[in-house]
């Protein structure tokens, strides 16, 4: 079978040499994969094509593993961190990530600033879109108010409430033609802001931000993601889907950052059960994979010499509470909680090395946060003090031997959660023998989608930055926020230091009322800091071009694998 999936590749790879962009080869594809052999050939493209040697396979391969199933590839609608793995392949913003992960420009050649900081001007490059469209400033326009649109349903719509009427525009209060979003003409994009933002290149490398094709959705609709359909200005285009097991992209000739590209194809494969992605290694089948356990790291470094990568990130893990619902519409239940959790024992015995106990909720290292940073005020209080306190807490809250806590936490089934999973519910029960907790292992993306509808007592979740400043992790309490602010978190004061942020020029003063909100949010527990993660990654030694970043971006186009170069 792999020799016969070589031939087919080599097929199709020597007739779409020279051709224009958007045709035969993704085309041929899709058109294979409507019979079952196809199928087949699909499935063993992962297994036969990752080496890049000319003599194992002619179509150089890397082969990813993301740690979830893909829900969509919409840059609208997607909220997922291994959704954007994919994403970010196919389809460059204004920006786009460099290999260290920071901004550079990507769709943009240019850009102004005015002297207030709320006017940038873009001037585009010459780019296009994979069926030869010309990318225009009016790509950006459709696509940023398309995000706002309530049919959307974007969850990632207050993001950008930073451009001037976003807000209103969503809630419909001014019709789309009132974002501050403007085609000046078709190389040239306006975009006026509600308030300077320091942070704004970097949020322009976000998907969210990302011009789309109109022409394909207003088409296919929802179904303009799929690989018959789909349109993209980036390196990669989408040539195969089959849920809940693999993903692929073949190169796009004239995309953005094609030219340097050494992989003519990536595979991401869905992979929740870590056990599968050793197995796959092992056997010679997989060459990144975006999770490993962390609680095994000696063994695993051993089993796989120069595989594991981490360094300190910017992603917090934190456990909400839904406080509109009883108990937990009770600080002091929440306070309790959150109290009984034994952070150092977690991260010290299950956790990946690395991890640092978390008492807030901006990770270290953020950027335009240099103060003297808040925390839970029992921070240094010993576990048997902490206990007696969210005892008496409780008590005071109306429980006891007859009238016992009872609750449900949902947590993750991906990465060390499982495992933290039964020391909580330890933890919560030494409190006293009348708290009671169950806890439930969720897939992950039904985890969230669970999240986003409130339908949960206590959850774990995590957030990773989508860019380097503090109001990417605050904003997220802000009752304004949505489906995002999970546990429905509202106190006036919070959002009104935040919206009091956005006014602030000076970037220590800035700090400064970050602190204080944050301060403020943590004394009403509507999350509790659990750990700041570092970066857990699989990477194969032999590959090239990888670069250790605190975003843990990491680029298909800037990889490569010893002996082969972008052709």
């Amino acid at each position: 079978l792999c020799k016969t999936v070589m031939v087919w590749q080599q097929c199709c790879k020597s007739r779409d040499r020279g051709k224009d962009v958007g045709d035969t080869k993704p085309m041929k594809l899709n058109a294979l994969m409507t019979t079952g052999l196809a199928a087949a050939l699909a499935l063993t493209l992962a297994a036969c094509g990752g080496s890049g040697d000319s003599a194992a396979s002619d179509v150089p391969t890397l082969r990813r593993g993301i740690s979830a199933k893909v829900d969509t590839l919409d840059p609208n609608k997607s909220s997922a961190q291994w959704e954007n793995i994919i994403i970010g392949d196919m389809i460059i913003g204004l920006t786009t990530d460099g290999p260290d992960g920071r901004p550079v420009l990507g769709m943009a050649d240019s850009y102004e600033v005015s002297e207030d900081g709320l006017v940038w001007t873009f001037t585009l490059g010459d780019h296009v879109w994979s069926d030869g469209t010309p990318v225009t400033a009016g790509d950006f326009v459709y696509s940023l108010r398309r995000i706002q649109n309530p049919e959307t349903a974007s969850q990632y719509a207050s993001l950008l409430w930073l451009i001037k009427n976003a807000q209103k525009v969503s809630s419909q209060e001014l019709p789309p033609a009132e974002l501050g979003v403007k085609a000046i003409d078709d190389k040239t994009l306006e975009i006026t802001l509600e308030y300077p933002a320091p942070y704004l290149l970097g949020l322009l490398s976000h998907y969210t931000t990302y011009p789309l094709p109109s022409w394909a959705i207003e088409a296919h609709g929802d179904a303009w993601i799929q690989p018959e359909n789909i349109v993209v200005n980036g390196p990669y285009k989408l040539v195969y889907w089959r849920t809940g097991d693999q993903l692929v992209a073949d190169k796009n000739p004239t995309g953005f950052g094609a030219p340097e590209a050494c992989f003519d194809r990536v595979v991401y494969l869905e992979l929740e059960d870590l056990s599968a992605v050793e197995n796959k290694i092992s056997a010679g089948e997989l060459d990144i994979n975006n999770a490993f356990d962390g609680s095994r790291y000696t063994e695993l470094d051993a089993k796989f010499p120069g595989w594991l990568r981490t360094t300190p990130s910017l992603i917090s893990t934190y456990w909400t509470f839904n406080t509109t619902v009883e108990p937990f519409d009770d600080v002091r239940v929440r306070k309790a909680l959150s109290m009984a959790l034994d952070r150092e024992f977690m991260v010290r015995n299950v956790l990946t090395q690395g991890y640092l106990p978390a008492y807030s909720f901006v990770p270290p290292g953020i950027n335009n946060y240099d103060v003297s940073r808040p925390s839970m005020d029992w921070k240094d209080t010993s576990r048997e003090d902490r206990l007696a306190e969210a005892r008496s807490l409780l008590e005071a809250a109306g429980f006891g031997p007859g009238n016992p806590l009872e609750f449900e936490f949902i947590h993750r089934s991906t990465d060390d959660n499982p495992k933290v999973a039964p020391v909580a519910q330890s933890n919560w029960s030494d409190i006293a023998p009348w708290v009671n907790p169950t806890i439930v292992k969720q897939d992950t993306k039904v985890l969230y989608s669970r999240l986003r509808t409130g339908n949960f007592s206590v959850a774990d979740a995590a957030w990773v930055a989508d860019f380097d400043d503090p109001i990417n992790f605050l904003y997220l309490l802000d009752s304004k926020t949505g489906q995002q602010n999970y546990g429905d978190y509202s106190n006036p004061e919070y959002d009104a230091l935040l919206s009091q942020s956005n006014q602030q020029l000076d970037l220590q003063m800035r700090a400064e009322v970050f602190a204080a909100a944050e301060e403020l949010m943590l004394e009403e527990y509507p999350i509790t800091p659990m750990w700041f993660q570092v970066t857990k990654n699989m990477v194969d030694p032999e590959l090239t071009g990888w670069e250790e970043n605190a975003k843990d971006q990491h680029r298909s186009r800037f990889l490569c694998r010893e002996g082969l170069s972008a052709e």
